[in-house]
């Protein structure tokens, strides 16, 4: 169901919309530069510090796809205000936290929260606007702010911990929260389906969220203790059984919660492969350089968080460019010249030496894999939906932030326990602390910067130029006809 509103308003809805967004996106680094504080000031042990990032994240990337799901079938407004109450309450609660156990839980709710009101806006947004030129432009817009938000995430954090506190970088989500459940009636079409069934797939949602739940949790703590520990084996075990019992559940149910069908778009394949991987190398990524700048190079929060404004604001500046090459017809040579900027940028800073400057070391690696975000995450977001129906627009734009979280925790725990294992062995060696810490690091910059490259054959072999042809020649049709956009 497309919006008969005037094209003003569908504006106005989508600009809540993804403000809604932004804060689910940067909440995933906003606290990456500000846990030694809050380690210090909650009395966390070294161990449990590490739950204030997993939290958010297990709960964010396992509970997506029915988050999506439930935005189809329940309705999509519905479902975007229980998230945005659920994420705002939680940030309020977070803030407010007096210890780790409060804060944790926090921070799980939050997630929760993300996971309910990201898949929901995003069809909302796909169904406000059909494919073609107005889409691709809402979706470039969408897309850019994926790519900026993480590294604004690490900047916004430093800022508030450094003039604020750090229950600050909490407490900004409870306004603007506030003001968009305000609005979202008002301004926010609810695009269920009339005819849609509300059967609910139980049986799959709850192996399907467990095996991910699981799967997220066995790689995130398995830096802690160890790939080849009891728990971490029976975890990937036991996730492995779910998500398999979970295919052959949806095979054979009558309205599954993924309907394997939707894989037949081999471009939201190709798309969710390069989302698995963009989210395993830039998140991760950001992730181990917020690392080497504290721990090697000794800078602040603030600086830390100033440093990634060269990857920020090349992304926000190429933004546009990117959404222009779309819409005329290169999503997929963007995307593969999106995810190979990334992989440069990554191994260029692989050379980053114990005493780093961050004009000679650190600016180069940066820009260049800002300016990847800008190339890749914008066409990844238009291939993900592409011919996808409306009755699955929540699915599918579920299924992408998935593949994207989940790769990013991936990233993230392989990058740690390499990172980890390979200081270790150094220091062992009688490497000096710091050239140990830089050498783990650059060790575990060689292989995410191979998880971004990995991308570009996956995108030549899985995306199809048809398939991604029909919303250009609708914006060739569409763009000469601005009178007509509001009757979308």
């Amino acid at each position: 169901m497309t919006s008969t509103a005037p094209n003003i308003n569908r504006w106005r809805a989508f600009a809540l919309l993804a403000a809604s967004f932004f804060m689910t996106i940067i909440d995933l680094t906003i606290v990456n530069v500000s846990l030694p504080t809050i380690g210090r000031d909650l009395h966390f042990t070294p161990t449990s510090l590490q739950w204030v990032v997993t939290a958010y994240a297990l709960t964010f990337g396992g509970f997506l796809l029915l988050g999506g799901r439930a935005a189809d079938l329940l309705g999509r407004r519905r479902i975007l205000m229980a998230g945005l109450s659920l994420f705002t309450a939680a940030s309020l609660g977070a803030a407010l936290s007096a210890g780790e156990g409060s804060l944790i839980a926090a921070r799980a709710v939050q997630g929760l929260g993300a996971a309910m009101m990201v898949p929901a806006a995003l069809s909302i947004v796909m169904n406000m606007f059909a494919e073609g030129a107005e889409r691709n432009k809402a979706l470039g817009i969408w897309g850019g702010l994926g790519a900026a938000g993480a590294t604004v995430g690490v900047i916004a954090g430093g800022f508030l911990t450094r003039y604020a506190g750090w229950q600050y970088i909490f407490y900004l989500n409870v306004p603007i929260g506030a003001v968009a459940l305000a609005l979202a009636p008002r301004l926010v079409p609810d695009s269920r389906l009339a005819t849609a069934r509300r059967r609910f797939d139980a049986l799959g949602a709850t192996t399907g969220t467990g095996g991910l739940v699981l799967l997220v949790d066995a790689i995130s703590q398995a830096p802690q203790y160890g790939w080849s520990a009891t728990r971490t084996i029976a975890l990937l075990a036991a996730s492995a059984a779910l998500l398999v019992a979970f295919l052959v559940i949806e095979a054979r149910a009558k309205d599954p919660v993924l309907p394997l069908s939707i894989f037949r778009l081999r471009t939201l394949a190709g798309a969710n492969v390069a989302g698995l991987l963009l989210g395993g190398s830039f998140f991760a990524f950001i992730f181990v350089g917020t690392l080497y700048m504290q721990q090697v190079l000794h800078y602040s929060a603030l600086e830390t968080g100033f440093a990634w404004l060269a990857a920020s604001l090349t992304s926000v500046a190429l933004a546009g460019i990117s959404q222009a090459l779309v819409t005329c017809g290169g999503a997929k040579l963007v995307m593969a010249i999106g995810m190979a900027l990334i992989g440069a940028g990554v191994l260029w800073a692989t050379q980053v030496p114990v005493h780093g400057r961050f004009l000679a070391n650190l600016a180069g690696p940066f820009v260049v894999a800002g300016a990847g975000t800008a190339f890749a995450f914008i066409p990844i977001s238009i291939a993900a939906l592409a011919g996808v129906s409306e009755h699955q627009a929540g699915l599918a734009s579920g299924l992408l932030n998935t593949s994207q979280q989940l790769g990013g925790a991936i990233g993230i725990a392989i990058a740690s326990s390499l990172a980890a294992s390979h200081t270790q062995a150094l220091a062992h060696a009688g490497t000096a602390a710091p050239a140990a810490l830089t050498g783990g690091f650059q060790q575990a910059l060689w292989v995410l910067g191979a998880i971004a490259l990995l991308a570009v054959p996956a995108i030549f072999a899985l995306v199809r130029r048809d398939e991604l042809s029909d919303a250009v020649a609708k914006t060739t049709i569409r763009e000469p006809q601005p009178a007509l956009a509001g009757a979308n």
